[in-house]
């Protein structure tokens, strides 16, 4: 007689074993998908964060998502004024910012890449994207330009992005506008401005050369620091409103002469020699060799010149040998 084989007896399961399988089976999963696909978390929570700009650096070396360092004792932004189609050149100053070492000061520096409005369906695309990756991008309500109000238009906003952020507090201590062939080192920079007024204040390197009392002289575009109260005062200020353009000066010279017929940014600073350009050719006071004190470079107009600056201050030191490259072996 052939033998009957009948399937085993199902034993059903309680409501409180079923609900901790299926927890469990969803932990399991979520914890797969995570090691598996890292950035598709990051992404999401760069999107889920908001208007607010990446903390590129902290007292701490970050991880791309991780959180601030709690109570920073000093609060810094940077706006990089630069175009939408500079892609390259954002991509390498993430870079240069991100691999620089940990700051040496309780503080945080935050980096935003400032633009006007988009103007082709790539750059709506392309921007778009590194919005969701980076979290780092402000556009502005403007036609793009260098001398033309754009910095009016980005120190004036500012107020109203970031007011309200911080629970009654002013939202940074600093902020700065820099070109985007500036380099500059956030520790040197961090530790200078720790020790200066919170109020008032008005840094960078002084033109004419050396001369801080002189009225008439202004902090170079390159990059010049301004205090809280200052950014809050362009906003609503008639002053910067009704004058944003000086021709035939620069921005740099019409945001000098908003504070001097204000009388304000008295507690000024002239960081020459330690901010200057790249040295190509003897210049009056502002160009010349890298010093190791140095807070930024400006004129890194080519890849070369930012490959030789970049080297000057170390910033391969972490490349570990592996057998996926020799990278001191050059190709004659």
């Amino acid at each position: 007689m052939e033998k009957l084989h009948l399937p085993a007896p199902r034993i059903p399961l309680s409501n409180a074993s079923t609900a901790a399988f299926v927890i469990l089976s969803m932990l399991l999963t979520a914890f797969v998908f995570l090691a598996v696909y890292p950035n598709e978390f990051q992404l999401q929570s760069l999107v889920a964060g908001g208007c607010e700009p990446r903390r590129l650096r902290s007292t701490n070396f970050l991880d791309p998502v991780a959180l601030p360092a709690p109570d920073p004792q000093l609060r810094i932004l940077i706006g990089v004024l630069t175009v939408p189609d500079s892609y390259q050149r954002r991509h390498l100053l993430r870079d240069a910012y991100f691999l620089q070492p940990n700051l040496t000061v309780n503080a945080r520096i935050d980096i935003l890449f400032v633009l006007c409005g988009l103007t082709t369906e790539e750059q709506r695309v392309l921007v778009a994207i590194e919005i969701l990756r980076h979290g780092d991008i402000m556009i502005l309500d403007c036609e793009e330009n260098m001398n033309e109000g754009k910095t009016y238009t980005y120190f004036s906003n500012l107020p109203g992005v970031f007011n309200g952020s911080t629970g009654g507090e002013p939202a940074y201590d600093y902020v700065l506008k820099a070109d985007d062939d500036t380099y500059i080192r956030l520790d040197a920079l961090a530790k200078t401005l720790d020790g200066m007024p919170r109020e008032d204040l008005y840094m960078g390197l002084f033109i004419p050369c050396k001369n801080i009392t002189d009225r008439m002289g202004w902090m170079t575009g390159m990059a010049y620091a301004l205090s809280w109260d200052l950014v809050e005062w362009i906003a609503r200020s008639e002053i910067p409103r009704n004058h944003k353009t000086l021709p035939p000066h620069g921005e740099d010279v019409v945001l000098a002469s908003w504070l001097r017929d204000a009388s304000l940014g008295k507690n000024r600073f002239d960081m020459n020699p330690r901010m200057y350009d790249y040295y190509e050719e003897p210049t009056p006071c502002w160009s010349h060799d890298f010093i190791p004190d140095t807070i930024a470079v400006h004129k890194l107009k080519n890849d070369t010149k930012w490959a030789k600056t970049l080297d000057y201050f170390n910033l391969t030191v972490g490349l570990r040998p592996s057998n996926l490259y020799n990278i001191y072996q050059l190709k004659q």
